[in-house]
């Protein structure tokens, strides 16, 4: 099958370019996969076109994603972040960005690095080889695993929050640890069998 339709699923400019140019992308970065999965916790009945459009204010706004800021958030800053319109103003979204970050400071002094916990999901050799699906069509894809199940379920006994299977099958498409792009899209990588 010719490789000329790319996936149907980016509907403007942004998402288009984020299509084009992260999903799907292996991301191995600590820092980048916290800023990946509280966005994706924050898509949360929402669609991700608007998470991505205000992906430059939640930066901004959660101190660029440092961990080790968030997890100290006082009160007050709380109450600044649930008065900003450039983010998803939810309380228990926000909780759970707050949370999240001491979870995350919590496995790092267990010596296990964000990464190397979500990686060794879709490859428990170590090696985070991706798992590269090229479904014929948008009704191929699903929206949760066993995959994302039993990654949902680790992250939740370690106190991660808005970290629903559903959620972390997106996560996990996002992250590159599955690749999802149809095989006729130009960006979706030829099938290589797993050593």
């Amino acid at each position: 099958m010719p490789r000329s339709t790319p996936c149907p699923w980016p509907r403007n400019d942004l998402d288009r370019r984020y299509h084009d140019t992260e999903w799907g992308v292996p991301l191995h970065d600590d820092r980048a996969l916290f800023e990946l999965l509280t966005l994706e916790g924050a898509q949360a009945g929402l669609s991700w076109s608007i998470v991505l459009a205000k992906r430059e204010h939640y930066r901004e706004a959660f101190d660029h994603f440092d961990p080790e800021r968030i997890a100290r958030y006082s009160a007050a800053k709380v109450a600044t972040l649930l008065q900003n319109p450039g983010i998803v103003r939810n309380r228990l979204k926000v909780a759970s960005t707050i949370s999240n970050a001491k979870a995350y400071l919590a496995l790092r002094d267990a010596g296990i690095t964000l990464a190397d916990f979500l990686w060794a999901f879709p490859d428990p050799s170590g090696r985070r080889t991706p798992i590269i699906n090229r479904p014929a069509s948008m009704a191929d894809i699903p929206n949760r695993t066993p995959l994302s199940d039993a990654m949902s379920k680790a992250l939740a006994k370690r106190g991660f929050r808005f970290v629903g299977s559903t959620i972390m099958y997106a996560f996990m498409q996002a992250s590159g640890m599955v690749n999802d792009h149809l095989r006729t899209c130009p960006f979706a990588p030829p099938r290589k069998p797993r050593p």
